[in-house]
């Protein structure tokens, strides 16, 4: 036995193993107090919290023996390499999460391009306290450096090795294991990353997310015609057929969309030291004459957030679970509402105050049969003092955008993109009308000036619609794109609400304002259930145009038919009665925990059904074997937004 032990001793202490030991402890500990302080992954007993401590293990045994294959020092420096990579990994996906509340995935690598036009908005994202994910990284490499450990010219034995990978692998068998106990069939009915991340961990889980994207791409390749004939009967048995005191009564009327950047409902009547934050759009949500108000509307985002949004307005279907379908399917077939009402006379274009690359728009307005597209190249980005990172702040952008407006011929099909409600929430005190909160939490504290700052110019802009004429004969619809405030600032919203926001409380601030005028149609409080995935069935019935030949999985707000179960991404739902929460179940009106019975059982096999069949449909790209009658298929290769400016024509200044 002492010779056993005097033999361990010295494997263990100076030498690779050793050094790969010191750098798996090291790597754990740090990875597991990462989890603890910046993730929230919703613990609800002893084993989630203790498979939560020990998966980290093997994702470091398994990675960092990869660099025992190599060589004397080689080992050592790609140890030290492999470290500082998945430390970058953690560190980014921490970063990621505080923003978005969830975790990078493969299709969201796609999206960096965006990064760069949102430079202020990535570096408000970072704490003095992040330098801590990385000492792990300085130690080991002090340890070699300082030759602390024995740098020999030579390989470990393959036994070694293989034993090594035998004690991690067991590990993770373990981990699985317990994790199917408490979780059953977790890799295979779960829409909700931080279940995988909670019980096998983040590393384990980018392998994960690798394998289902590789099946995903696949799916395309494997896609026959026969794939589409469930998704439409599916949709057609689930159709809401038109309400007749609706249907057709804006009929030939010009179609305005009004995209409110992170505009959350709650903002709604909401007064900061006794003061309205957004009068106009308040004065709105209460014209019993004019407007439709929608006050149990729902945003249903993915990662993909604005460009989610986007993609349901105009095709009715979700957002895929991984990343954005505006970068990864943008060559698919889509049968969209420009397309639709463009091969009824319309014409369609956007406005968005930002260059046509971001969220790859440019490629997607073309499949989705925009016919014009006017990006930041057509507005004066000169003025330093009217443009974010991120585009052109919203009373300049809706200025500008009056006289390209006024070259389309009528009817039309038009969205506007704002920009200045957009995280960080960065305002110049100069231009803010309203003070700032007082929370400590600068992104709660700054959501309320900005968001002053972009009702202000809704009212401009309405000031020309009303003069113009547009404002009688036009179908205008303005919606919430997505969340602004994310549930990691849950005590500061809850010194904004005067009420403690736990889960069931945030599921509620998912609301998002929708508000519809169409002329001759009388206004007023809408008290129904819905998301954005029904937005283009709604429209398309206003206007007089029947939905259910086309693959859509929303439904007519203003049908008496209209299903108020509210699907979102991860899988969790609500309706009038119930809030489904990770499994847990609330009641809608009181916030009390309530158990699981049938209505919640066929609720929830709804909702997974929609999801799957819209993810199949844009997996596989199913629309391009399947077109309605009436319907010609779009090609993108006939629109061009390729803009060659006046210079006859001076630029269009704020002066």
């Amino acid at each position: 036995m002492n010779n056993i032990l005097k033999k361990s001793r010295h494997l263990f202490a100076n030498n690779i193993l050793g050094f790969f030991f010191i750098a798996v402890v090291l790597f754990w500990i740090k990875t597991y107090i990462g989890y603890r302080i910046e993730f929230n992954l919703g613990l609800e007993n002893g084993l989630q919290q203790f498979l939560l401590f020990i998966n980290p293990i093997s994702s470091a045994v398994l990675f960092f023996g990869l660099a025992l294959l190599a060589k004397g020092k080689k080992s050592f420096k790609w140890i030290i390499r492999l470290n500082l990579l998945m430390s970058l990994w953690l560190f980014f996906n921490i970063v990621y999460y505080r923003s978005f509340t969830d975790f990078i995935t493969l299709p969201t690598l796609t999206q960096v391009q965006n990064a760069g036009d949102l430079g202020p908005s990535v570096l408000a994202l970072f704490k003095a306290h992040d330098v801590f994910y990385f000492i792990d990284t300085v130690l080991l490499i002090v340890l070699y450096r300082f030759k602390n450990f024995k740098v020999e010219d030579f390989r470990l034995k393959r036994r070694t090795i293989a034993m090594v990978y035998l004690a991690g692998l067991a590990i993770f068998a373990i981990n699985l294991g317990l994790a199917e106990k408490d979780r059953p069939q977790l890799l295979s009915r779960t829409f909700d990353r931080n279940y995988i991340v909670k019980y096998l961990g983040m590393y384990n889980y980018t392998v994960y997310d690798a394998v289902q994207n590789t099946k995903t791409y696949a799916q395309r390749a494997t896609a026959n015609s026969t794939d589409i004939a469930e998704v439409v009967n599916y949709t057609k048995a689930t159709s809401a057929e038109p309400n007749p005191k609706y249907f057709g009564k804006a009929e030939g009327k010009n179609v305005i969309y009004l995209h409110l950047e992170s505009m959350q409902n709650f903002l709604i009547d909401y007064k900061l030291n006794g003061e309205e934050v957004t009068p106009f759009l308040n004065s709105l949500a209460h014209d019993n004459s004019d407007f439709m108000y929608f006050d149990n509307f729902f945003h249903q985002v993915g990662q993909g957030k604005t460009a989610d949004a986007e993609f349901m307005l105009e095709n009715s279907l979700f957002g895929l679970p991984q990343g954005a379908a505006f970068t990864t399917q943008s060559q698919n077939t889509y049968q969209a509402a420009p397309a639709i009402l463009g091969q009824k006379g319309y014409t369609s274009a956007v406005f968005h105050g930002n260059y046509k690359s971001f969220w790859n728009r440019d490629k997607m307005y073309k499949s989705l049969g925009f016919n014009q597209f006017f990006d930041a190249n057509h507005y004066n980005m000169e003025n330093k003092e009217e443009v974010l990172s991120y585009g052109l702040m919203d009373k300049p952008f809706f200025k500008e955008s009056i006289p390209m407006l006024e070259t389309l011929k009528q009817p039309f099909y038009t969205k506007f993109i704002t920009v200045s409600h957009h995280f960080p929430y960065a305002m110049d005190q100069e231009k803010a009308t309203i003070g700032k909160l007082n929370t400590g939490d600068a992104s709660v504290d700054n959501y309320f000036q900005t968001a002053r700052y972009a009702d202000e110019a809704l009212r401009e802009f309405f000031v020309y619609l009303k003069k113009s004429g547009l404002y009688d004969n036009s179908v205008i619809v303005m919606y919430g794109d997505h969340y602004g405030i994310s549930e990691n600032h849950t005590d500061a919203m809850s010194q904004v609400l005067g009420k403690e926001v736990g889960a069931f409380e945030n599921a509620q601030l998912q609301r998002v304002p929708l508000l519809i005028h169409a002329p001759g149609v009388k206004g007023g409080e809408m008290h129904q259930y819905g998301g954005q995935i029904d937005l283009l069935p709604t429209l398309l019935h206003l206007l007089g145009v029947e939905s259910k030949e086309y693959v859509q999985f929303g439904s007519d707000l203003l049908s008496k038919d209209h299903n108020q179960v509210v699907p979102f991404r991860n899988g969790d739902f609500v309706t009038p009665d119930v809030t489904s929460i990770k499994g847990k179940y609330y009641d809608t009106k009181t916030g009390e925990l309530v158990e699981e019975n049938q209505d919640i059982l066929n609720n929830k096999k709804r909702v997974e059904t929609m999801l799957n069949l819209s993810d199949q449909v844009v997996n596989g790209d199913l629309l391009r074997f399947y077109t309605p009658n009436g319907f010609k298929k779009i090609d993108p290769a006939d629109y061009d937004y390729t803009y060659e400016p006046d210079e006859s024509k001076e630029p269009v200044t704020d002066k």
